[in-house]
C-alpha cells in the first residue's frame, strides 16, 4: 500500500483527508482509511491528534458505514474488511475518487459521470431514509465504481440520538479554506462556533459550505431533501 493523495490543479499533492491516513494499493482497485495518525502523511500538519477523537471518528466510521452496507449497499463500496485491530477499513475500489476523474473541477463532473447529480442525491435521500446527517461531502468523498457513484467517509455522521455538537468541536474535519467560507455562511443562521447545533440545520449549513464544490442546482436539491 502506498499513501493516497489527490493532485490538484494548482496545489500539488494534498491530503486525501483530514482525519484518518489514506492508502492505496498500486492497480487502485483497493482504498484504504487508516485511523492513524501519520505525520508523514499529513505533512506536519496533523488536525486530530488527540487518540480519544480519532477512536470516536473510528467507530462512527464503523457504525455508520456498516448500516450502509447492510441497508443500501448500492451506494458504498464493497467492503473488503474492517479490521478493529490495525484501525483500518478496506474498500473495493476501481480507480481514483470521483473528484480526482475530473481533474478537481466541476465544469468536469458531468464528463466523468453524465447522471452523477441524480445518483448523489439518491444517495442522500438513502441518509435520509436512515436518520443519517453526513457532513463529510466533499467530491473526494466518491469513488464511481462501474459506472455507479460509491460514497465513503461515514467519520463525520450523527443521528437525531446523538446529544447536539457545537461546530467547534469539529473544526479539525475542516480544511481552512472552507473554515473561511463556512464561517461566512453562519452568519446567515445567526450561529457562532460554540454554539449546540440542531443536527437538520447543520445539514443545510454542510450543504451551502460545499457550494463551491456543486453546480448551484444541486445545491438547491439536495438543501430540499432535509427539508
Amino acid at each position: 500500500m502506498k499513501y493516497y493523495y489527490n493532485d490538484v490543479p494548482g496545489k500539488g499533492l494534498v491530503r486525501n483527508n483530514l482525519i484518518y491516513t489514506s492508502l492505496v494499493n498500486d492497480d487502485y482497485t483497493e482504498f484504504v482509511q487508516w485511523y492513524h495518525n501519520d505525520t508523514e502523511y499529513h505533512k506536519g500538519k496533523n488536525q486530530v491528534v488527540d487518540p480519544n477523537l480519532m477512536e470516536e471518528k473510528w467507530n462512527r466510521e464503523k457504525k455508520f458505514l456498516s448500516m450502509m452496507a447492510e441497508e443500501y449497499p448500492q451506494h458504498v463500496p464493497y467492503v473488503i474488511n474492517i479490521n478493529d485491530e490495525t484501525k483500518k477499513v478496506h474498500l473495493k475500489i476501481d480507480g481514483v475518487d470521483f473528484w480526482q476523474q475530473a481533474n478537481c473541477d466541476v465544469a468536469n463532473y458531468d464528463s466523468v459521470l453524465p447522471n452523477w447529480q441524480e445518483q448523489m442525491l439518491e444517495i442522500l435521500e438513502a441518509h435520509r431514509d436512515m436518520g443519517i446527517y453526513k457532513y463529510s461531502l466533499h467530491p473526494s468523498s466518491y469513488f464511481v465504481v462501474d459506472g455507479k457513484l460509491k460514497s465513503i467517509n461515514y467519520f463525520f455522521c450523527y443521528t437525531d440520538d446523538d446529544e447536539p455538537v457545537t461546530i467547534g468541536e469539529h473544526l479539525s474535519h475542516i480544511s481552512d479554506d472552507r473554515q473561511n467560507d463556512l464561517f461566512q455562511k453562519m452568519k446567515y443562521y445567526d450561529l457562532t462556533v460554540d454554539d449546540k447545533i440542531d443536527f437538520r440545520i447543520a445539514q443545510q449549513l454542510c450543504f451551502d459550505s460545499f457550494s463551491n464544490n456543486y453546480p448551484q442546482d444541486f445545491i438547491n436539491k439536495a438543501r430540499k431533501i432535509y427539508v
